[in-house]
């Protein structure tokens, strides 16, 4: 009886499914409670193989934050890339990337924004939503009423730059709500998030503001 020959992976094949298995191992633990032998398990290998391409777990883990990191920010770019002209437009579009990504990689997203305490995993985190922070302040910038005189005494740059670090961290955590209560649609959650941010941007550029009681 013959028997078909099992393909032999390539050195990329195997490190990319070494990543996958730590990726489940990483997400299902967290960093700290994770080993190589958990990981070899995971992936059917042994721990020479993993070590033949990785130095570390910490090196395995760093290399799975650059590339998923990596991945969601350039998902995010592209999209507003091609999406409309409207400030609007680009926003919800960036939006909808954004928990795009969190519907479809949901063991990286746990990975990445959940479980990422390692301070290492942090620099990384810290950059990617520098990134996307840098994004939305660009949007909010293209809006005319950004362009009306501030009242508080701060430049508009800073003005811009506390509306986009709100509206990214509000994003952020509804994302990790999100991630465990998908039975709410992705398009309810990009119109929800547009009715607050949007809405209250809108107002922002009509030149109303919050009615701050007298001292």
């Amino acid at each position: 009886m013959s028997t078909t020959p099992r393909k032999r992976l390539t050195g990329e094949e195997r490190r990319a499914a070494i990543l996958d298995s730590a990726l489940e191992v990483f997400a299902e633990r967290g960093y700290h409670a994770s080993s190589i032998d958990d990981i070899a398990r995971e992936g059917g290998v042994s721990k020479a193989l993993i070590y033949e391409h990785f130095a570390s777990k910490q090196e395995l883990y760093a290399e799975l934050l650059e590339q998923h990191a990596g991945e969601l920010f350039g998902a995010l770019a592209e999209a507003i890339s091609e999406a409309g002209t409207t400030a609007a437009a680009r926003l919800a579009t960036g939006f909808d990337a954004f928990y795009g990504f969190v519907e479809e990689h949901r063991v990286a997203w746990r990975m990445l924004f959940r479980e990422a305490t390692d301070p290492e995993a942090m620099v990384v985190l810290d950059r990617v939503m520098a990134q996307v922070t840098t994004v939305v302040a660009g949007l909010i910038a293209e809006d005319p009423g950004s362009r009306r005189p501030v009242t508080g005494g701060e430049t508009r740059e800073q003005g811009i730059q506390v509306l986009a670090q709100l509206l990214v961290g509000a994003v952020q955590s509804l994302a990790n709500w999100w991630a465990e209560h998908q039975e709410l649609p992705r398009k309810r959650i990009v119109e929800m998030t547009m009715d607050f941010a949007w809405l209250g941007l809108q107002q922002l550029s009509r030149g109303e503001r919050w009615p701050a009681p007298a001292q």
